[in-house]
Parts: structure tokens; C-alpha cells; sequence
């Protein structure tokens, strides 16, 4: 069995690794685009988060990975299955990793119809796409700027909709579509256009790490996995299963999780200033602002009378849903602003620290836990 390197064995990297983890509690926030050179770890840690989620309930036969717990997202066969009053089976599987190869057809993506079988039978023959496997799992696009515009246009349009409806000669078919979507790139190869840019809810820019101390520990964490997997994955094996526990707790607590109508002025007001097309960048803090607050609760035990978000849970979330949608400045002008914006953000997490409420996510074990 392949082993995987361990999400929280990454060095650095803190702010892509909060946002693949925050979309791993709420896949409605709608993707991460991670942007940076080569050897940045960005598909290590795209690959680790899936091996670290937890197993999910699915209808056993069901090649959509379909929630037996929830009606209202079967795919037309199960919702067929309990219209026939039949009880679907239900089973266990692993969080999927699917990964979309850069030369992925539109058929490819959505699945495809059988018409001829249709006709003669009168039953859909449903051929299922990458969209399908990817349900409930997590779907990975590395080169995501080399991609055919239009598979890409389908990708976030599933990714919103949650939902994939293939039609041909009046014909439809329709299964779940959730999935946390993944796209890396290095900007050197080449840029998104702007409107598929700005459809990525956030967005990520990373780089080599500079500090020696940082670098060591790379080099020795690599060197010790690629000597011994098995042993490397154990040793780190109670820091996932902790990293795992607390988005799990996470995604129970996202629905309880609250905000006032003052917090809405607040997104407003940054977004304006920021001088942002649009209402989606909102929309997104929003969303990532609730998943970032239920995770703070999951790791800090907060009783239910205190689920509301704060000032931290949104600059968390502007600093990762603004960056790519700043084309409209001076490039000056929009480094000073994304500065100002990263020290607003570094007060609120020296103040949620000194209040024993630390904001930042613990994917990575504390020095003096963990020698290298």
C-alpha cells in the first residue's frame, strides 16, 4: 500500500494548509487555488488531507459515493431505488483523492449518457465521469492553468451547485457533485483568465521557505520518510488522527455556528475598500469566516452560547478570498493593502491569544512536542 506523507509532517506553509483544511469542514466555500513555484509542496499536502479525513458512510453499491443519510442528495438510481420502497445498503469507504489529468474532455468530467441503450431499453445507462468519484472526496487539479477553459467553467459550476446533470436528446441524469476542490499552478506557466480566477473562492500564493532552521527540518523529514514511510507515518500518525478528529468536530459544529448583523458590515466594509468586483468575495469570507470559527470551537471545547463568529474568523478569511481579486490596483497599491490587511489580522491573533483563544489552526505539532 502507498504510503502518504503526513499533512501535519509539512514544514510551514501555514496559510494554504488552513485553507484546504477549512474547506475540508465546509466544501460549500467553493475550492482553493494554490499558486506557487515548484517544490512547494502543494500537491504533498493536497494528497495528505485527503488521506487524513475521516471514513464516510456511502450506499455500498453506489458508484456515486451516495449519503445514505441524506435523500435530498441521492443520485437519480437511489432515489429510484426508495421510490421502489428498497433499502439502500450501507458501507464505509475512505475519503477519495481523485486527480483530474490536464487532458480531461468535457465526457470525461460529467460522465456520459448511453442515447442508443435509452431508446432501445427505456433505461438511463448513466457512464460515470470524474465529477461521479469525486463525490464527498476531494478532486485535485494540479496545473489547473493549463486546463481547457470550459472543463474548468464545469468544475466550479459543480463545485457551487453541488450537483452534475448530464442532458442529452431529453434525456438527464443527475448525481451529488460535493467535493473540496484542489487547483494548484505555477504562475510561471501561465495565468487563469480573470473571470476563472475570481470563481476559485480562495486563493493561496506560496513560495520556497527562506529560514535555514526551516529548510533543515524539510530535508530531514523527507530524507527519514524516504527511508522508512511506514515507521515516518506512525510516528506522526497521533497528530493526524488529532488534525482529523478536529475537523470532524468541526464540520458537526459548522451549522450551530452564528454571526450578527455588525459582522456583515464588517465583510461589507472590507470588501469595499478593497474596491472588489462583485458580491462573491462576501459570500466567501462569509463561509470561510463560519468554517474557521468551527474549528476554533472544535480545537478550544467553546460551549454552544459562544458560536459566533469574530473579527479574527474574518480577516482569516479576507486574507485568503481577497489576494486574487485585487486586479484593479496598482500592484503598490494592492501589496500595501494586503500588508495593512496582514497586520489587522496579526493584532486580532495576538488579542485571541492573550484572551486563551487561539484562532490559527494547530496542523503542525508545537516545538518540543516533536524532534527532528
Amino acid at each position: 500500500m502507498h504510503v502518504i506523507f503526513p499533512f501535519t509532517a509539512i514544514v510551514g506553509q501555514d496559510t494554504m494548509k488552513t485553507a484546504l483544511i477549512l474547506n475540508a469542514i465546509s466544501p460549500k466555500i467553493g475550492g482553493v487555488l494554490i499558486r506557487g513555484e515548484r517544490g512547494t509542496a502543494k500537491s504533498t499536502a493536497a494528497r495528505a488531507l485527503a488521506a487524513l479525513l475521516p471514513e464516510i458512510e456511502v450506499v455500498a453499491d453506489c458508484p456515486f459515493n451516495c449519503d445514505p443519510r441524506r435523500p435530498e442528495r441521492l443520485c437519480d438510481n437511489c432515489r429510484a431505488r426508495l421510490a421502489r420502497d428498497e433499502d439502500l445498503p450501507v458501507g464505509r469507504r475512505r475519503t477519495r483523492f481523485v486527480d483530474l489529468p490536464v487532458s480531461a474532455t468535457e465526457d470525461r468530467v460529467v460522465g456520459t449518457l448511453d442515447i442508443e441503450a435509452a431508446l432501445k431499453t427505456g433505461q438511463k445507462k448513466f457512464e460515470p465521469g470524474v465529477l461521479a468519484a469525486a463525490n464527498r472526496g476531494l478532486l485535485y487539479v494540479d496545473e489547473v492553468n493549463l486546463l481547457d477553459d470550459h472543463v474548468v467553467d464545469l468544475l466550479l459550476d459543480s463545485a457551487a451547485m453541488g450537483r452534475n446533470v448530464v442532458e442529452r436528446e431529453g434525456i438527464s441524469f443527475g448525481h451529488p457533485s460535493r467535493f473540496i476542490l484542489v487547483g494548484t499552478m505555477n504562475p510561471e506557466e501561465g495565468e487563469l483568465r480573470p473571470q476563472l480566477l475570481d470563481r476559485f473562492a480562495l486563493c493561496v500564493e506560496i513560495q520556497g521557505i527562506p529560514a535555514h532552521q526551516a529548510r533543515v527540518a524539510i530535508l530531514e523529514r523527507t530524507v527519514q520518510f524516504e527511508s522508512d514511510p511506514e515507521g515516518f507515518r506512525a510516528e506522526w500518525e497521533p497528530y493526524e488522527e488529532q488534525l482529523g478528529l478536529e475537523i470532524s468536530r468541526a464540520r458537526q459544529l459548522l451549522h450551530s455556528v452564528t454571526y450578527q448583523p455588525e459582522d456583515l458590515y464588517t465583510i461589507a466594509e472590507l470588501t469595499t475598500s478593497f474596491e472588489v468586483d462583485g458580491h462573491r468575495a462576501d459570500i466567501v469570507i462569509l463561509k470561510t469566516a463560519l468554517a474557521h470559527a468551527a474549528l476554533r470551537f472544535a480545537q478550544n471545547g467553546t460551549g454552544a452560547t459562544e458560536r459566533a463568529i469574530t473579527q479574527l474568523d474574518i480577516l482569516v478569511a479576507a486574507e485568503l478570498a481577497l489576494p486574487h481579486r485585487l486586479k484593479r490596483m496598482p500592484f503598490q497599491e494592492t501589496e500595501n493593502r494586503m500588508e495593512e490587511l496582514s497586520n489587522r489580522l496579526e493584532e486580532a491573533r495576538r488579542e485571541a491569544d492573550q484572551s486563551k483563544a487561539p484562532g490559527a489552526s494547530m496542523v503542525e505539532p508545537s516545538p518540543g512536542k516533536k524532534k527532528m
